[in-house]
């Protein structure tokens, strides 16, 4: 205090670091005031953000459980192959049992597949493109996909509601009801619509270069 008193000119070295910073916090407010205007347009809609998160949670969760059934068919299979070949009773059941649990398996947790795109793909020239690029491939793609998914689930829906009416069983020593399984075909179905539908925004986003969150 004393030497700014003394030496007014002692001020300079004091405001010098402020006058080299000021272009800086210049151009910092310029792009918050900039990204203020443009309000939420950096990002999706609240509801999408929302459906997005809750759809892959669901799928997630119901995903995971479902590969744990994977040891509850093997279970049967091994029950199976000890009442045949050991204690010489076999059981009618278990290859159908089996194959209703491996099928439960793969229709609750295509969901999931999808959401990791861990599913079997193709391509010759996808994997050269961009980012932005293959986001706009999956956009177009992934319209076929909720087209082709509805039509799935519609049909289910009706074979459904024709396996109630009728109380449908399949032909074999078992003769066990189809419902239990064709609801399940159903949820199926219906919760891979749902994630394809998460995707298609997951990749808009992408497309546009914007947040999803």
């Amino acid at each position: 205090r004393l030497a700014l008193l003394i030496n007014p000119n002692c001020i300079d070295r004091y405001t010098d670091p402020f006058r080299r910073i000021q272009p800086q916090l210049r151009e910092a407010n310029l792009h918050f005031q900039g990204r203020q205007d443009k309000g939420d347009h950096n990002y999706m809609p609240k509801v999408i953000v929302y459906y997005v998160k809750w759809v892959d949670y669901i799928s997630t969760k119901l995903g995971r459980a479902s590969m744990y059934t994977i040891f509850l068919m093997i279970a049967v299979l091994l029950l199976g192959a000890i009442t045949r070949n050991i204690i010489n009773m076999p059981l009618s059941w278990t290859i159908e049992m089996a194959q209703f649990i491996i099928t439960g398996y793969y229709i609750i947790g295509g969901a999931y597949s999808m959401q990791l795109e861990d599913h079997v793909r193709m391509d010759l020239l996808y994997e050269r493109y961009s980012t932005k690029t293959k986001a706009k491939i999956d956009v177009a793609t992934n319209i076929f996909l909720v087209i082709y998914l509805v039509t799935l689930l519609i049909g289910s829906i009706s074979s459904t509601m024709y396996a109630i009416e009728y109380g449908q069983r399949k032909f074999s020593e078992w003769n066990p009801s189809m419902i239990p399984i064709k609801v399940i075909m159903v949820f199926g179905i219906f919760l891979m619509l749902l994630q394809s539908i998460s995707t298609f925004f997951k990749d808009l986003a992408t497309a546009k270069g914007i947040e999803i969150s």
